[in-house]
């Protein structure tokens, strides 16, 4: 499970790390379709969230330093994919709907697992 809920976490870092970096840096051709669908200030906060968010599921897990911020990211994360699930249903884009629905649920999955069952143990001093 340990292993299971490791590869989760890479893969929604690097999910999350990519999609977080297009926000921040969006090719010059999509920046004015990415201005019409929110405001130039929303997506920057967006981007920095998510890229934050890659970091806290990996690093601190990795490290054992503080530990306790891979399920907190996971639940930021959380809160950020119900919102763009609700985002992309309102505009009637299902298949980004869905993408955002099964995120979600791996956030889900990770932010309990880390949390409930199987935290991650800070590092001990010798």
């Amino acid at each position: 499970m340990n292993i299971l809920l490791w590869v989760l976490q890479v893969l929604l870092a690097a999910a999350f790390l990519a999609h977080g970096w297009f926000l921040l840096a969006p090719p010059a051709s999509m920046i004015e379709q990415i201005n019409a669908a929110m405001s130039p200030a929303f997506r920057i906060f967006i981007g920095v969230a998510e890229v934050v968010a890659a970091f806290g599921l990996t690093v601190p897990g990795a490290t054992r330093i503080q530990p306790f911020w891979v399920p907190a990211a996971a639940a930021g994360l959380m809160i950020v994919m119900i919102s763009a699930t609700i985002f992309h249903i309102a505009r009637g884009e299902v298949s980004s709907a869905i993408t955002t629905a099964v995120l979600l649920v791996i956030a889900t999955f990770v932010a309990y697992m880390r949390w409930k069952v199987m935290p991650i143990r800070p590092r001990t001093a010798a």
